[in-house]
């Protein structure tokens, strides 16, 4: 006899169980996750704690008519097994297999992709409005965790949900933490409401009260009471200013509760917001006890949680780093949106907590928070993943570079990000900084590279940038202290005649590996470190155009705009005819996979490069023949 999940291909056969049996589906759903992913890794703490959640959301709501959005839609795992997908789960962040997080391509269950946080209540209002303008009549759910509240666009929505569409149902998913703990007074709020002692009880009332009757009079009854209990408690309940209606906060666990209060909600015709309290990592004691770690991470034994022991990474020398010089330098503040651990920063803040600063998932206001602390004579570090800086664009142009504020931007996750997909690679951002006056734009070979670029951002008067990958370090000896690099200069790691390679950042291994490769086919080649996508060394630029064939560049960026572009036009503008052969991504949004497999099929190879080369060197050497 097969187990009840086995019987669940689609959110028709859901609808079937009744409360006992959908109590016993969502452990074994629980179960199934932590066996599953602790082989291919994945968003694990997230996931179990909205099990119940998205049994209740399929059980009610009928998808794919009705829309239900999650916010990021790293949580999503569950609505995944439920729409069809289950067989699928053990391909989950693989090459060739499920995305990590929702994908309009995907599923007809998945409406609405995500990656990055706040967009899941802009999106569905723009669902609900069509649906009001079609005459429609699905219903459109919006699942947001509440550090999405800390997430301006978020609030843009809320601001605008009432006075544009007459039905909308918001669900706050309320456990406390994005991958950190949540901060700021969004959270402090929230906190307010569920400790408040006279609101826990009336909802240990509620409960009861819908397991006992279930129903919509049961739901009226409570939903008198919490007027009442909230009048004496908060003569102002924020959402409620908005124009959404808000009931909660309520156990998410509570599968019972939850379906029957969905049932209520969905026959009312007004915007609301259901608070929601669930537990991050739930039946997992290991995601209890690590909470940062198991919000997202690799494989895992499924029975300790423990994972393999990993090598030092370049968000550990960052942070290390930058610790060291503020302990020298009181001016020197770190910030981060909402990403301590992926950023290294939590190393900072145990050295430095006074100078640390975690404003929430709100990067544009961490830019601008950080060019005010500039104004006052500070050095302010924004630690934000190359991916996420995109949101805090404007920020960068009009607040830092435009009055030249010496703001120091760290973009951890610079080129590919693996498995996480498009959404978090970070392929664009030397095409969007680049173009920027006053910015000076910095990637480093390896680690050591990375603390002397620290220090020379940090000395510098105005802004300047840092790209740097995702991972373990190269495993260079360090320096005992890091050095300043003179601004715009180039390192020569080998000289050549026949072609000069530029391998940007960590691409320098595959600049020596293409080197190498030449040299046994008898060929001179030049190895370039950059350092500096902005400014360019065009002193070495001039001094090799004048004796190659050819310049390559390798870059982990797309090829548009990148830095093999930025060569491409200094040349030009020196008036030098040299062919550039780029190698770099191509103009397409990359899928998730392992970083060498991926390489390999998009050809930023050393065998792909080296097939672009060779004839050109070969046609270079070939003797002309003169006619008797």
């Amino acid at each position: 006899m097969g187990t009840l999940l086995e019987s669940i291909h689609s959110p028709a056969d859901l609808k079937s169980l009744d409360y006992t049996q959908m109590a016993s589906l969502a452990e074994e759903i629980r179960t199934f996750l932590i066996q599953t992913l602790s082989k291919t890794g994945g968003h694990l703490g997230p996931n179990l704690g909205v099990v119940e959640l998205t049994l209740a959301l399929h059980a009610v709501f009928d998808t794919p008519e009705d829309k239900i959005l999650f916010d990021v839609s790293h949580q999503a795992y569950i609505h995944k097994i439920i729409t069809g997908r289950r067989e699928q789960l053990s391909t989950i962040r693989q090459p060739g297999g499920l995305n990590g997080f929702m994908l309009r391509t995907e599923s007809e269950h998945d409406s609405y992709g995500a990656g990055h946080a706040g967009t899941a209540l802009s999106a569905a209002l723009g669902m609900a409005v069509a649906r009001d303008l079609s005459g429609g009549h699905e219903h459109v759910i919006a699942v947001a965790g509440d550090a999405a509240f800390t997430n301006g666009i978020t609030f843009e929505a809320i601001n605008n949900i009432a006075a544009q569409t007459r039905r909308m149902i918001v669900v706050l998913n309320d456990n406390e933490w994005s991958i950190d703990r949540n901060v700021g007074a969004i959270a402090r709020y929230f906190h307010r409401i569920v400790t408040n002692e006279h609101y826990q009880h009336l909802h240990d009332r509620a409960t009861r009260l819908i397991e006992r009757f279930g129903g919509k009079t049961a739901i009226k009854v409570v939903r008198r009471a919490e007027e009442a209990a909230k009048s004496m408690l908060w003569p102002s309940i924020l959402f409620e200013e908005f124009g959404l209606e808000y009931f909660g906060p309520i156990d998410g666990h509570n599968l019972p509760l939850l379906i029957e209060t969905f049932k209520f909600l969905k026959a009312l015709d007004h915007p609301v917001l259901l608070h929601i309290l669930t537990q991050k990592g739930r039946g997992f004691q290991p995601a209890l006890d690590g909470q940062k770690k198991f919000h997202g991470l690799g494989p895992y034994d499924p029975e300790t949680g423990k994972t393999p022991d990993g090598s030092a990474t370049y968000a550990e020398v960052f942070a290390n780093t930058l610790a060291d010089l503020a302990s020298k330098d009181p001016r020197v503040v770190a910030i981060t949106a909402a990403m301590p651990n992926g950023t290294g920063l939590d190393h900072f803040r145990t050295r430095h907590p006074k100078r640390y600063f975690d404003v929430g998932i709100a990067e544009e206001h961490a830019v601008v928070f950080a060019a005010g602390m500039a104004t006052r004579g500070y050095r302010p570090v924004c630690a934000i993943y190359s991916t996420f800086l995109q949101r805090a664009f404007d920020p960068v142009v009009h607040d830092v570079c435009l009055q030249k504020l010496p703001v120091l931007f760290c973009m951890d996750r610079a080129g590919l990000s693996g498995d996480d997909g498009p959404t978090h690679h970070g392929l664009f951002d030397i095409a969007y900084l680049r173009g920027i006056p006053e910015i000076v734009l910095m990637a480093p070979k390896d680690e050591d590279e990375l603390a002397d670029m620290i220090k020379t951002g940090l000395s510098l008067p105005g802004p300047s940038a840092i790209r740097y990958p995702r991972g373990t370090v190269a495993g260079v000896a360090r320096k005992s202290e890091p050095q300043l690099i003179p601004i715009g200069k180039a390192e020569v790691l080998a000289d050549g005649s026949d072609v000069a390679i530029l391998g940007l950042g960590p691409m320098i291994t595959l600049a020596r590996g293409l080197a190498a490769s030449l040299e046994r086919e008898g060929y001179s080649a030049a190895v370039i470190n950059p350092r500096f996508i902005k400014p360019l060394d065009r002193e070495v630029l001039a001094r090799y155009a004048s004796r190659v064939a050819a310049f390559v560049t390798f870059e982990d960026h797309v090829k548009m705009g990148g830095f093999g572009t930025a060569i491409v036009e200094a040349l030009d503008e020196m008036g030098l005819s040299v062919l550039v052969i780029r190698i770099g991504w191509p103009d397409q949004f990359i899928e998730h996979g392992k970083i060498d497999e991926l390489r390999s099929r998009y050809g930023l190879t050393v065998e792909a490069a080296l097939a672009q080369v060779l004839p050109l060197l070969t046609r270079r050497r070939r003797p002309t023949l003169i006619a008797s």
